[in-house]
């Protein structure tokens, strides 16, 4: 299995897509959403070829570091992000050498911080989720997939240029947490009944994107085949400080070695 041979294929996983549907169109090692020092940890741990970031945790815990996943690049790891926490590392760090891919991606990287606000922030593909023992179930919608929503619905003609303005300020002014098309639908006075129709049309950037680098990656790879990052990396002091804060020994930044 290709996946989970030698120097495996890692991939970041949580509220974007089901487990069960991501395992279907690619054989990998599948990892809660990263956090700080989840990248370093899973390197040692799996000595992967190939990291996919999807998701990422940012409440409970710190935000997976740019600095980790430039060290992941040094030590010849190719690293490639998507949809939500990944879309939004890659729009970043593509000039370092991480892989982006999928329309949000582009978005970040296009205007910097995508064209849902200005700037757009980063909770623009944010969501609540269930627990990682119900597999990270989606309890909102994320910004994003609400913005795709409203211009299609525009484009079929279902809503008017106005509407979709004012649907869109409403979702913009809600906090992620309580971020949803039911409640963009009831804020703007629409009636429970077509809310509940409109969200079959409801479109899944997010979990398009997600799909699509999974479907990409055994490509991508072939394409990076015998190449190298540029192993010249240095680690801050403020770099080695937020991982000793949270428990990790930073002296697996220096001991990694991708086949020991």
């Amino acid at each position: 299995m290709a996946g989970r041979g030698d120097n495996p294929i890692l991939v970041f996983l949580g509220p974007t897509l089901r487990l069960a549907e991501a395992e279907k169109i690619l054989d990998a090692i599948y990892l809660q959403p990263a956090a700080q020092g989840d990248v370093l940890l899973a390197a040692h741990a799996f000595r992967p070829r190939a990291m996919i970031l999807i998701d990422g945790q940012f409440e409970d815990r710190p935000a997976v570091r740019h600095k980790e996943i430039l060290w992941a690049m040094a030590q010849g790891i190719v690293v490639i992000g998507a949809a939500s926490m990944g879309a939004l590392r890659a729009a970043e760090l593509d000039a370092f050498g991480m892989i982006g891919l999928g329309l949000v991606y582009r978005w970040y990287r296009r205007f910097g911080r995508g064209p849902l606000s200005n700037p757009a922030p980063d909770d623009a593909v944010a969501v609540h989720s269930g627990p990682p023992e119900l597999g990270f179930p989606p309890l909102t919608d994320a910004l994003v997939d609400l913005e795709r929503t409203f211009s299609a619905w525009w484009r079929l003609g279902v809503v008017s240029r106005s509407e979709r303005e004012r649907l869109t300020t409403f979702a913009r002014n809600l906090n992620f947490r309580e971020r949803s098309l039911s409640a963009v639908l009831h804020a703007a006075g629409w009636a429970q009944e077509r809310s509940k129709e409109l969200r079959e049309q409801m479109v899944g950037q997010k979990r398009h994107d997600a799909i699509l680098a999974l479907q990409q990656v055994p490509s991508l790879l072939e394409q990076h085949r015998g190449t190298q990052q540029d192993g010249d990396w240095i680690a801050t002091n403020t770099f080695l400080r937020d991982l000793e804060s949270g428990g990790i020994d930073s002296n697996l930044v220096n001991t990694y070695k991708l086949k020991p």
